[in-house]
């Protein structure tokens, strides 16, 4: 990847919106829900404490993880799209 995130920052891409419910009913464009959940693709060194002590972050690259509704900002590199936010905004690992 060609953007390294900073601090505790982790960049997630986001797994595709579902086309059709389990009863097969399609779902058109406009009512698709967005994504909460993603792969990790990148991560930042940690944060920093107020001790001065480098905290690790809790996720690696290539964990699944779903993360808040509105969390995290929309970016593209390469032509894919990305949601880059704070480790804080991750609510679990899968």
């Amino acid at each position: 990847m060609s953007i390294k995130p900073l601090a505790d920052r982790v960049i997630v891409a986001p797994a595709a919106a579902e086309e059709k419910t389990k009863s097969g009913i399609i779902i058109p464009d406009t009512a698709k829900e967005k994504p909460q959940r993603g792969e990790v693709v990148a991560v930042g060194e940690g944060k920093t404490s107020e001790q001065g002590a480098l905290l690790k972050p809790q996720v690696q690259v290539g964990d699944q993880v779903l993360y808040g509704k509105y969390a995290g900002t929309e970016i593209a590199v390469d032509g894919n799209d990305y949601l880059i936010m704070r480790e804080s905004d991750i609510l679990a690992v899968l």
